[in-house]
């Protein structure tokens, strides 16, 4: 199987269990939506697949979005051994998450870092001439998960296409301090808007997106953890989401 090798040129530290890692190499053959198969130096005889968080570039960059899982020997190296220099390995694209040609309006439903491949899909649309209208549901387990709220509150005021929903589990915040994310606020102060509790959608990222009623002609991208994924593609099915309509 060819491989190709990129390097780590950038860290950021987003969350306790989450990081931020781009990379510039080889150019890789990928689609945006795809996801890739990785090895990195910390744990080389592992592989795991992460989604790039960029559409293809002809540079060679690469981004992705890791959060470490518990006993995840390859996502908590990633997240906590990282550094500049480090040079991984990426191989094997595949996967069939897009968005057709058909100008059908489409609903964006992430989980978490599942954001990562709806992300690149966002950024390829800006290239096209008429992009379709996309309202994109974000969820996370309380608005301080949010890690990417910055970026698409942006993405949001600047592209008139794109609507975005934040959805959490619970509206109030953990009582268990996350540096990385104070750090954060702090560097970036009140020149940049986040998505705030009032913001927010209160519940399961399932429940929320089923109040919506049924998506009858609409083109629906679902990723995130297994379960989130279960449960989503359950919760349109059963409101009334013709089931074909749906990728995930």
């Amino acid at each position: 199987m060819q491989a190709w090798s990129s390097t780590v040129v950038q860290y950021h530290r987003l969350r306790n269990d989450l990081a931020v890692i781009r990379l510039e190499g080889d150019v890789v053959p990928f689609a945006a939506g795809q996801s890739v198969s990785v090895t990195v130096p910390q744990n080389s005889a592992l592989t795991r697949r992460y989604s790039p968080a960029l559409p293809p570039s002809l540079d060679g960059k690469l981004e992705f979005h890791v959060r470490a899982v518990p006993a995840g020997w390859v996502s908590g190296s990633i997240v906590n051994e990282t550094r500049p220099g480090d040079v991984w390995q990426i191989s094997d694209p595949k996967g069939g998450l897009h968005v057709d040609d058909s100008g059908r309006d489409v609903v964006m439903i992430a989980g978490g870092t599942g954001l990562a491949p709806l992300r690149a899909i966002l950024l390829d649309l800006t290239r096209w001439e008429q992009p379709p209208n996309v309202t994109l549901f974000v969820g996370g387990k309380s608005p301080r998960d949010l890690y990417a709220g910055d970026m698409l509150w942006l993405m949001a005021s600047q592209l008139r296409w794109l609507t975005v929903v934040p959805v959490v589990d619970q509206l109030h915040e953990p009582w268990a301090p996350d540096r990385w994310n104070e750090n954060i606020r702090a560097e970036i102060g009140s020149t940049t808007a986040f998505f705030e509790p009032e913001h927010c959608w209160e519940g399961s990222v399932a429940d929320v997106v089923a109040a919506q009623g049924s998506f009858l002609d609409s083109q629906i991208l679902v990723c995130g953890s297994p379960g989130m994924e279960a449960a989503t593609v359950r919760a349109l099915v059963e409101t009334g989401t013709p089931v074909e309509a749906i990728r995930r």
